[in-house]
């Protein structure tokens, strides 16, 4: 197959990763790692500046349109990292006037003044990780918070400022009702955040939880959660845009969907992993070096490693993430994002939608091909 190496470039997005957090959880299978004491703040912002200017031919000139910053905990780190932070990779790269910049915090790392400050370095979203309101979940799940402050968090970010914001709540959590799992769900409704990440719990390798299973609903249960929280998500007005991810109208994560449509995303910090277009026809993704004291003590390139994407594994690599929208995307964007002609994947289309697995005119499964989206996947590969 031929690429088209002057298909215009992607949106291009930035995650930020800070692997520190105060307790690491029974069931996260992400790059932290606990610390006591001071966090290395003034030497991780020199790492991470040094680590983005690193990247800089990556850019071509192209201004960032999202920022996610994730960890780890990184509302552990000081308002002031933030300021400075910003500052420096404002040097670098230009931000988009309308950026949208997120940032993630855990109730019992924050206090209003905190969050004040956080706003104050130019951070405009907040994603809060609640994941239960119940206190014996919360203590199960290794959470340093409890039910009361998993609320005052979340006043305190409005009080702060922040309008948008997204909390991040869990379901199917060991020995969890139906009942539980919904009386969560209200109480997360009850602020009347923009968006919700409500994602059943997973048992991932490497984690606690994978080396000693609680007891988890059984698959009944785990399907009336499913369909009454879907229910009350609908008529609080919220639609699951993403797989997991539910927003009012106009409220989706710009950055969550710039993954979704194949976009391009610079990927500093320890652990981080990015993507890139490059202006070869080239598409690559790659990740920086994952143990926080080897990433702070490099000296030179962060990157630990460089992928291809293949121009054969580029149909199933664009598919994967387009078919987790509801809405699904444009045909002409698997030319834009791909560099590849819409040819090359007609056949597989043609039979798909004779299936009535996706929808015509746009790719988008059905209703039928978002329950069966394994088996879709597997006719795009090569």
């Amino acid at each position: 197959m031929t690429v088209n190496a002057s298909a215009p470039c992607p949106p291009l997005g930035l995650y930020i990763h800070v692997p520190w957090c105060v307790r690491k959880c029974p069931y996260c299978d992400f790059n932290s790692h606990t610390f006591t004491g001071e966090l290395p703040e003034q030497a991780y912002l020199d790492a991470l500046v040094e680590d983005l200017r690193h990247d800089l031919p990556l850019v071509r000139e192209r201004s960032v349109s999202t920022v996610f910053i994730g960890g780890g905990t990184p509302s552990l780190m000081s308002p002031t990292f933030y300021q400075s932070l910003f500052q420096r990779l404002g040097e670098l790269v230009t931000f988009s006037p309308d950026a949208e910049i997120t940032l993630e915090a855990n109730p019992g790392t924050v206090e209003q003044a905190r969050f004040r400050g956080f706003r104050q370095a130019g951070i405009n979203r907040l994603s809060i990780g609640i994941q239960s309101f119940n206190p014996q979940q919360l203590q199960r799940l290794g959470r340093i918070h409890d039910d009361r402050e998993a609320h005052r968090a979340i006043e305190g970010a409005f009080v702060a400022g922040f309008n948008n914001i997204n909390l991040d709540l869990m379901h199917g959590l060991p020995d969890q009702s139906p009942q539980q799992a919904l009386a969560d769900l209200d109480a997360a409704l009850s602020w009347r955040t923009p968006h919700l990440s409500w994602y059943q719990l997973t048992l991932e390798p490497n984690t606690e939880f994978y080396s000693r299973p609680p007891a988890l609903p059984e698959d009944d249960s785990l399907w009336a959660i499913w369909q009454a929280g879907r229910e009350r998500l609908t008529q609080a007005g919220f639609s699951d845009y993403e797989v997991s991810a539910w927003a009012r109208p106009g409220q989706a994560s710009r950055h969550n969907l710039n993954y979704w449509t194949f976009g391009d995303y610079l990927a500093i910090g320890a652990g981080a992993h990015g993507k890139a277009s490059l202006a070869s026809g080239e598409i690559v993704r790659y990740w920086k070096t994952r143990q926080p004291d080897a990433y702070l003590n490099r000296i030179g390139s962060r990157t630990a490693g460089t992928q291809a994407v293949e121009v054969d594994e580029r149909p199933l690599e664009f598919m994967m993430n387009a078919l987790r929208l509801q809405e699904g995307v444009m045909e002409s964007l698997f030319t834009e994002r791909t560099g590849l002609p819409l040819s090359a994947i007609a056949e597989i289309l043609a039979t798909l939608r004779k299936e009535g697995l996706l929808e015509s005119r746009r790719l988008q499964a059905t209703e039928r091909g978002r329950q069966y989206l394994n088996s879709v996947l597997e006719r795009f590969l090569s």
